[in-house]
């Protein structure tokens, strides 16, 4: 008769370590046990997942995509509703402050009406006269106050912005000015309760067309002419506009002309649909 060994017991300790280490395979990734023991996979049949035919593009983690922001440029004539003076700071005048700056006294000049008018317009390379294009910025950015709070002229400056024809001789942005300027003379006010004359040029009819880019994602196309007409109907351009205190150099959309779509700089523009 053979004699059996007698079963050897296994200690309380170690039971309860195999029963921690099962718990903890059935605990998600973070950190929360589900209370399910997985079953031993012994005599369990399993399908292998058959891989998908179709090719998606998956982000890696913490991958960061942004988009392109979408803009659009159009072309927007106005026409002046009243008439536009526009005073240019002469290089005489920037000559004299210099001197002043730099202690040098220069003997007072005769005034020269014809030299003054010339020297207060802007003027293109090719001889024509313009008006800086970011004024009819200031214009429309300045309109936001008309919408209320909830268009802020923060945003517009970085969403909205005006172009026109680069002049050398200004080393500026113009906006062409369509029309024929005369001469104005008008008595000023100057430093110390003094009087003064000033000969500038004034253009009684007047129209220009504004380059204007937005973001799309921002502003629609119909908020950018309101924004353009209110901003030529309450803040004006040039000498002595609304917004400070005048009433000249207001303007509107000229309906007469189609908004231009413009693909891209240096392209035809595209008539907008």
């Amino acid at each position: 008769m053979t004699a059996t060994k007698p079963e050897k017991k296994t200690p309380a300790k170690k039971i309860a370590k195999k029963a921690a280490k099962k718990v903890a395979k059935a605990t998600s990734p973070n950190g929360i046990s589900t209370g399910v023991v997985k079953p031993p996979a012994t005599g369990v049949k399993t399908t292998p997942l058959k891989r998908s035919t179709t090719t998606e593009h998956q982000m890696p983690e913490g991958q960061i995509v942004i988009s392109r922001i979408a803009t659009e440029t159009i072309r927007v004539w106005v026409v002046g509703m009243t008439p536009l003076i526009t005073h240019r700071f002469s290089e005489k005048a920037k000559r004299q402050m210099l001197d002043a700056m730099q202690g040098r006294k220069n003997p007072k000049e005769p005034k020269d009406p014809d030299r003054e008018y010339i020297d207060a317009a802007y003027r293109l390379d090719d001889g024509g006269y313009g008006i800086p294009a970011i004024a009819f910025k200031s214009a429309t950015v300045s309109a936001a106050r008309f919408f209320g709070k909830s268009v802020t002229m923060v945003g517009l400056r970085q969403t909205m912005f005006f172009a026109g024809e680069f002049s050398g001789k200004e080393g500026m942005m113009l906006a062409r000015i369509e029309g024929t300027p005369e001469m104005r003379e008008d008595v000023v006010r100057v430093g110390n309760g003094g009087t003064d004359l000033r000969y500038r040029p004034c253009w009684t009819e007047w129209r220009t067309s504004l380059d204007i880019t937005y973001v799309k994602s921002m502003l629609t196309r119909d908020s950018v002419l309101s924004l353009v007409e209110a901003g030529g109907l309450g803040v004006g351009v040039g000498e002595w506009r609304p917004e400070r205190r005048g009433e000249y150099g207001t303007y509107c959309i000229d309906e007469s002309a189609p908004i231009e779509v413009l693909k891209a700089p240096g392209q035809r523009p595209a008539m907008a649909q």
